[in-house]
């Protein structure tokens, strides 16, 4: 049944795309053409075939009788008033070639260097203008022109008006073999699950029902690869998971952005509505609720100062000494002692060396003055009641005249700058 439902779902689309295909069905798959305009109701357009024939009986007359016999000179009249005929009723329309038809008066007119299209035509079916070259001109029509004139046709109108289609009849029989083959599912499903009832066994199979929709061919591929994969005729496993990844995906980042959006807005309203100020004063002025019997600020504050003397200090140390040395360099400078010393011979290159000196010694003592102050248990007494009386110092601090209100706008803007700079990056 995929089978039948992939070949049934080839032939809707070959009838819908017949008619814009014609002409390469025309070219090279003549015997297609023979067979399915019975069905498009299509049918050789009397016009322009009673020309080809024309032309047919021309070459044939001309073989027989030559150029200048009064046989040939009917059949150019003939063609004449044919070509006429061509130009003013344009036999082309029914099929929607009328550019067919405009491609032949261009030729013909540049062939006979003549802008009348009429005239044109007068001049290339006259013996005086074939004289000079026979064979030349009607190889010229065998090569540009005939196969414009084959490809149209004529396509007859049903009672109602529409075109000739009879692909009904054939999707007819598909339609057939799918309603019977829907019933019989539905019977099979109802009676081994009598929970069910017929609605809900019809939604289980909606995608047959597609199926005979004459007016969604189209829409046939979805129960087409449905049952391929039923049958594992194919495998979109791989497909289907790609799909599932980008749609989960999608949803994943709109709600990410959402969500982040949403904080820094909530952010935004209680630092304006004075929230964050009022949440700070109760912390400084509540007594601290110990969950864990660590104090958390204590232990910040100690892991920054370890990171700071353990790990930042040695990376700038040589920052630090050159700046030492700079400001050394710069007391000396503005001593008066200094520069009469450096006027006796020998003795200028002293205190830059004394200088190189002192700055290595004091920067050596006192990162080992650091570590010694933090591997003492002493100490890290200190700083614990250094880190409590700092934090309340600073919250005491922060609540006193304007630098609560100026704390409040700068985070505000922040804030805000944040979430134009992630939209901007978004977009």
């Amino acid at each position: 049944m995929a089978t039948i439902a992939s070949i049934g779902f080839i032939v809707s689309i070959f009838d819908l795309t017949y008619i814009p295909c014609r002409d390469f069905y025309f070219r090279n798959l003549p015997i297609v053409v023979r067979q399915y305009d019975r069905v498009k109701g299509i049918e050789p357009h009397r016009e322009t075939q009673r020309y080809l024939n024309a032309v047919e009986q021309l070459k044939l007359t001309v073989k027989q009788t030559g150029l200048a016999s009064s046989q040939t000179q009917s059949w150019l009249q003939e063609l004449d008033t044919l070509s006429v005929s061509m130009i003013q009723n344009n036999p082309f329309q029914v099929a929607g070639k009328t550019g067919n038809l405009e491609q032949i008066k261009n030729d013909v007119r540049d062939r006979v260097q003549n802008q009348s299209a009429k005239g044109a035509f007068a001049t290339f079916w006259s013996q005086a203008y074939l004289t000079n070259g026979w064979e030349r001109e009607i190889a010229f029509y065998d090569r540009q022109i005939e196969p414009l004139l084959v490809t149209n046709y004529y396509r007859r109108l049903n009672q109602s008006g529409n075109y000739v289609d009879n692909f009904w009849r054939i999707d007819l029989i598909f339609i057939g073999i799918f309603a019977g083959e829907l019933l019989g599912r539905i019977f099979f499903i109802r009676r081994h699950n009598r929970q069910l009832s017929w609605q809900q066994v019809v939604i289980r199979r909606w995608y047959d029902l597609i199926l005979l929709l004459p007016f969604a061919q189209f829409l046939r591929i979805i129960p087409v690869i449905i049952r391929l994969q039923q049958a594992k005729l194919i495998d979109l496993s791989l497909v289907k998971s790609e799909l599932n990844r980008l749609f989960v995906g999608q949803i994943v980042n709109e709600l990410t952005e959402g969500v982040i959006l949403q904080a820094l807005q909530q952010t935004q309203t209680a630092i304006r509505s004075g929230q964050i100020t009022r949440l700070v004063h109760s912390y400084l002025n509540t007594p601290h609720i110990d969950l864990n019997n660590v104090n958390e600020i204590e232990v910040f504050v100690e892991l920054i100062l370890e990171i700071v003397v353990y790990r930042v200090i040695p990376k700038i140390q040589p920052d630090l000494e050159a700046i030492l040395r700079h400001l050394f360099q710069k007391a000396l400078l503005e001593s008066p002692a200094y520069r009469n010393l450096q006027r006796l011979p020998g003795v200028g290159e002293m205190p830059a060396q004394a200088i190189d000196r002192v700055v290595k010694e004091v920067s050596a003592s006192l990162y080992t003055a650091l570590t010694k102050v933090l591997a003492d248990p002493d100490t890290t007494r200190l700083s614990r009641r250094l880190a409590e009386n700092l934090t309340k110092s600073i919250g005491t601090e922060m609540q006193q005249g304007q630098t609560v209100i100026k704390i409040e706008s700068l985070l505000y803007d922040l804030l805000e700058e944040v979430k134009v700079s992630y939209i901007s990056k978004e977009i």
